[in-house]
């Protein structure tokens, strides 16, 4: 188990499971379904289970090109310490519980859920012939708040779609200031990634426009549900976050990017989503 943990990163999740949540209580706050326990945890299974296909499949795809660069070599296919017939595998039984738990939820999860798994597992792909892959990985993040809100309502609505094109942004801007590090070696290989394309000056540029659009859609609910201060406070920090992460990387000089990446985020989207879900108890 620590070995398939290790797989599929699975601290990762922490960047799209607290707007799983957002998305889920909106639906319950703002519209006649009551909140179900049951409806809590299966979308909180769909996240895990569609995040695990997404990661074993990248590992997957990518082990012989893991394999040649030195940032990571040591992940566990081309290490040794799990095969690529062992991962793949991981990646089909994951698919299948997904596609198992919406048929659970309501029709339009089950129907929908081929259509995410698509998106979520593509995204491997498409560094080999885009440079846009970067926004495809924010868009498979995208899909956990209007998923969530599904989970309750089994009906789509704006707001949600906001909460998606913030993230959208966010994973893509973030994952761009990641990609730095690879841009020589991604040249080389003759991979596609922002960096590659543009260098490491333009890189950060679009990141940081990708990052003031996503502050732009984090603050659009606000006409469109009511809220509270604690809402504003969460834009705030969540704001001071993406500024903070970049000033922490430099396009000569690249020590601090684990640290923008994982830890600036990961703390970006929890106390962020913990300031939504207070606001919502305090405006009921």
């Amino acid at each position: 188990m620590k070995k398939y943990l290790s797989l599929v990163t699975f601290t990762h999740t922490i960047f799209a499971m607290p707007f799983a949540f957002i998305g889920f209580f909106l639906a319950v706050t703002t519209t006649d379904h009551p909140f179900s326990w049951q409806k809590l945890v299966m979308m909180v299974f769909c996240m895990v289970f569609a995040r695990n296909s997404a990661m074993a499949f990248n590992r997957y795809l990518d082990r012989n090109i893991d394999a040649k660069n030195p940032r990571t070599k040591q992940r566990d296919i081309p290490a040794g310490r799990i095969s690529p017939a062992a991962a793949l595998t991981f990646t089909l039984s994951n698919c299948a519980l997904f596609i198992l738990t919406t048929w659970f939820i309501n029709s339009l999860c089950f129907y929908l859920s081929p259509v995410a798994l698509l998106v979520v597992l593509g995204y491997s792909a498409t560094k080999r012939f885009t440079a846009l892959c970067h926004m495809v990985l924010g868009l498979g993040l995208s899909l956990a708040p209007i998923g969530a809100y599904l989970v309750v309502t089994g009906a789509f609505a704006l707001t949600p779609v906001f909460f998606s094109l913030s993230v959208l942004c966010w994973v893509s801007g973030f994952d761009i200031i990641y990609a730095l590090q690879d841009e020589d070696f991604d040249r080389g290989e003759n991979l596609h990634s922002i960096p590659a394309w543009l260098g490491k000056v333009n890189a950060l540029r679009l990141s940081t426009v990708l990052h003031v659009f996503s502050a732009a859609f984090i603050m659009m609910p606000v006409f469109f549900t009511n809220v509270g201060v604690l809402y504003y406070v969460g834009i705030a920090f969540f704001c001071a976050m993406l500024i903070y992460q970049h000033l922490l990387v430099k396009p000569n000089d690249l020590s601090r990017v684990n640290i923008a990446f994982m830890t600036t985020n990961g703390i970006a989207s929890v106390v962020f989503a913990a300031f939504f879900l207070m606001d919502r108890v305090w405006m009921r």
